[in-house]
């Protein structure tokens, strides 16, 4: 069976994982965020672990479309203070951060996985984790989080991803970091229309050819396009897609509904 290795942690893929997602932002565009409450943010955590989060990603800056920037110093407050808390918890803490010294403060502080929505396209992002044994996933963005709505275009979106995907693990590998360290995520929502999100989807298991895949569309905007529900109203569509996406060969699910989504992975591997 496949397996990642994220710092001291030997991660099963044989079966769909579970990462679960905290936001310690005030922007969240799922309106979950814990805003340097730091107490409330431990206890999420630890209910999501007690509810079967086989990961917990941990992130102090809003990657919603139109966002804007966090200044390192203020990120470093959010995220690290909670990195530390939950170190031993017994399960990987991951950090989903585009700044290296971001990256450098929480592997020293106990993270077992760094998520880079730029994939780890910057040299310096590359640097800082490189020489760690944390687990590594890149992910594809068409453009930058306050503008990659504005017109997103590709030729053939697929390709287009799949070749920035298996660029990136390339390039990793150049620099030292074994594949086993490394999943990959198509990105959705990031730069895409309903359209690329849809093809993307439908072909998660011909990227998961590339890498073990990570699929996050909880709660996401195109779940909305496609039932008319407010962002508030997605528990169902986004345990559906999170269930759809393990058919469909993804490694790990990362979402908000941590109990809904253990539930219908069971029932899956029951049933299905």
């Amino acid at each position: 069976m496949p397996e990642l290795i994220c710092g001291g942690f030997r991660l099963d893929l044989g079966r769909p994982r579970i990462m679960a997602i905290i936001n310690l932002t005030p922007d969240s565009f799922s309106g979950d965020g814990h805003h340097r409450d730091h107490d409330r943010a431990l206890r999420h955590a630890e209910r999501c672990i007690e509810q079967g989060a086989d990961l917990v990603d941990l992130g102090g800056e809003s990657s919603r479309p139109g966002a804007e920037p966090v200044a390192e110093d203020e990120e470093l407050a959010r995220v690290i203070p909670v990195v530390e808390r939950l170190a031993g918890c017994g399960v990987p803490i991951s950090v989903d951060t585009v700044k290296p010294a971001v990256m450098r403060a929480a592997i020293a502080a106990g993270a077992s996985m760094i998520n880079d929505i730029r994939g780890f396209t910057d040299p310096a992002a590359v640097a800082a984790v490189r020489d760690s044994e944390v687990g590594l996933c890149v992910m594809h963005m068409q453009g930058e989080p306050r503008s990659m709505q504005d017109d997103p275009a590709y030729a053939d979106v697929v390709a287009e991803v799949e070749e920035f995907l298996g660029r990136q693990l390339a390039r990793l590998e150049n620099h030292g970091v074994a594949r086993s360290r490394v999943v990959v995520d198509p990105g959705f929502g990031f730069g895409k229309r309903r359209g690329h999100n849809e093809a993307l989807f439908r072909n998660i298991g011909r990227l998961a050819k590339t890498a073990p895949v990570m699929v996050g569309v909880s709660r996401k905007s195109v779940l909305g396009m496609v039932t008319g529900r407010e962002v508030g109203d997605r528990l169902l569509p986004s345990v559906v897609a999170a269930l759809l996406a393990a058919q469909k060969g993804a490694a790990i699910l990362r979402v908000h509904d941590v109990a809904e989504t253990r539930d219908a992975l069971r029932l899956l591997e029951a049933f299905g």
